[in-house]
């Protein structure tokens, strides 16, 4: 990963953007990282996966849950606000 300071980032914006197409870089400010920019490319990569991983943990979470007893009535009856 590229780390750049939050001045030199303003001052090479452009340069800052031909780098993050290639590896993600941090920007630094006051000696903190502060922020992170990536290829849309690899955003698009990141949401994919989380959303995957999402799916995935909610199917189990489904599947234990009905592996217990639980029915679409009983949830909606547990999720009334009364």
């Amino acid at each position: 990963m590229h780390y750049i300071s939050a001045t030199d980032a303003k001052q090479t914006f452009s340069l800052l953007l031909e780098k993050a197409q290639r590896e993600p870089v941090t920007i630094t400010k006051q000696a903190r990282d502060v922020a992170v920019v990536l290829s849309l490319a690899e955003y698009e990569r990141l949401t994919r996966l989380n959303l995957e991983e999402f799916q995935e943990f909610r199917k189990e979470i489904a599947r234990k849950a009905k592996a217990r007893g639980l029915t679409p009535d009983i949830l909606e009856t547990l999720l009334r606000d009364d």
